[in-house]
């Protein structure tokens, strides 16, 4: 009997060695993926090449620029006190409190990652160029008038024609800052404030619909690796941090509305229509995003709900009835953009490149821990306990959607910013980490963040 005790423990202890060296080659080999497309990104931004991949930092869409700022001591200060402190708070705090603790650390993470390259080219300036959406403002003076002459303006080559960012979106994206305006705040400072405050959102949303999903422990392990995103470099500042975070609220409203068996009738029934709504007004701001209808759909079935996706269609058929009703078609205005993409860099950029190479891209959103808990997730696919783990749902829709996302030809590059909204959708496998190790992955995934963002002017 002693024999056998003993070699239980050992067993054990050899089990969890051989799954934390699975994780360490994982991310290791993530990191190798990187910097194999950073090397044939440079060979082909060689001079003569012929190759134009149009991206000079590669696989990033920025430039090479070893650069400090403002913004450096308040990220370094923020990484470690995540890494010191997160995972016990995370454990122990009540969870409002919890929630509301980690969206402010992520708004100082993101901020301070945003300085690192300045007041006015990390922030204030940030979204003011003439390929921005905030170069068309002004001109928009009749917002129906807008709409309904939205699809007219796409394609490059008019005197009309839309700048590049408001031309590839549908016209949500463009709203968002004309309502911003109609406000009376207008200006750089401004949207930058606004696609902070909402992509940290995420910080708040993903734990949210992990803890409604039944998922409460991966939500409170995952949390500080949600706060100390990687990605969180593009959420500050661009439309797409914003687009992230609306979604994922959108996402989390639909979770908590699959719970409808535990909350009150009427309650259930607007945090559903709301989550319509929301995600509906999603497909708006950006056309690849219908492709969170995967993550919608796992949502769903861990949610085991019938009701609350049926009232969330209802809600999303609304949204899309009144920007129709308003002279704006999705279908139309999406075949428009296929063809503007290809009328501009997108006809340049090869496939044959960026199909991997953005994958590269993604690793350096969503880090080497990310990747580790990607591989846990699926190495004990088998072995799970239930197929309707909202962890492995989420996760496995969230991979696909990014994967049809890049075989489309449609994300040849910046997928580091365009990818937000999936890749938040990544985090909770971090939850799969062992507890003794988390402050180590942690510590990658600040690294990792830091070392780009200060190497690396992004730009887009």
């Amino acid at each position: 009997m002693r024999d056998s005790a003993a070699a239980g423990p050992a067993t054990g202890s050899a089990g969890n060695r051989r799954a934390a060296l699975g994780d360490l080659i994982a991310a290791g080999v993530a990191l190798v993926l990187v910097g194999v497309a950073v090397a044939v990104g440079v060979y082909h931004n060689r001079p003569g090449s012929g190759v134009v991949i149009w991206a000079f930092a590669p696989p990033l869409y920025g430039g090479w620029l070893p650069h400090i700022g403002p913004g450096s001591v308040l990220a370094v200060l923020t990484a470690f006190a995540v890494i010191g402190y997160g995972p016990a708070l995370a454990a122990r705090l009540r969870w409002r409190p919890l929630l509301a603790l980690g969206y402010l650390t992520a708004l100082c993470w993101t901020f301070g990652l945003a300085m690192v390259d300045g007041w006015s080219r990390g922030f204030a300036d940030r979204l003011t160029n003439q390929y921005e959406y905030l170069h068309e403002v002004p001109g928009i003076v009749d917002i129906p008038a807008m709409l309904s002459g939205f699809a007219d303006r796409i394609l490059a080559g008019r005197p009309d024609s839309w700048t590049t960012h408001v031309a590839g979106h549908p016209p949500g994206a463009t709203l968002v800052f004309v309502w911003l305006d109609r406000l009376g705040l207008s200006g750089g400072v401004w949207a930058a404030t606004a696609c902070v405050l909402v992509g940290c959102l995420v910080a708040v949303a993903v734990p949210v619909t992990m803890a409604a999903l039944g998922r409460a422990d991966a939500a409170r392990a995952s949390l500080p690796f949600v706060v100390l995103f990687p990605g969180a470099i593009w959420v500050g500042v661009s439309a797409d941090g914003l687009f992230a975070g609306v979604t994922a609220t959108g996402l989390a409203l639909l979770a908590r509305a699959c719970r409808g068996r535990t909350e009150g009738g009427r309650f259930t029934t607007v945090l559903a229509v709301a989550a319509g709504v929301v995600l509906g007004f999603g497909i708006f701001l950006s056309y690849g995003l219908l492709l969170l209808g995967l993550v919608a759909l796992a949502v769903v079935v861990a949610g085991r709900s019938l009701r609350a996706p049926l009232l969330a269609i209802l809600g999303a058929g609304v949204v899309v009835g009144v920007f129709a009703v308003a002279g704006f078609w999705w279908l139309d205005g999406y075949h428009l953009v296929v063809e503007r993409y290809y009328q501009g860099i997108g006809a340049k950029r090869p496939y044959s490149y960026w199909v991997w190479a953005n994958l590269a891209c993604l690793v350096l959103v969503v880090g080497p821990a990310a990747v580790a808990g990607v591989r846990r997730l699926t190495g004990g696919l088998a072995a799970r306990s239930s197929r309707r783990d909202a962890v492995l749902l989420v996760v496995a829709a969230a991979l696909l959607a990014i994967g049809f996302a890049d075989l489309s030809g449609l994300s040849k590059a910046e997928v580091e910013r365009i990818w937000l909204p999936f890749a938040v959708w990544l985090l909770p496998a971090t939850a799969l980490l062992p507890r003794g190790t988390r402050r180590w992955w942690l510590a990658g995934q600040a690294a990792l963040a830091l070392v780009v963002n200060h190497l690396v002017l992004t730009i887009w």
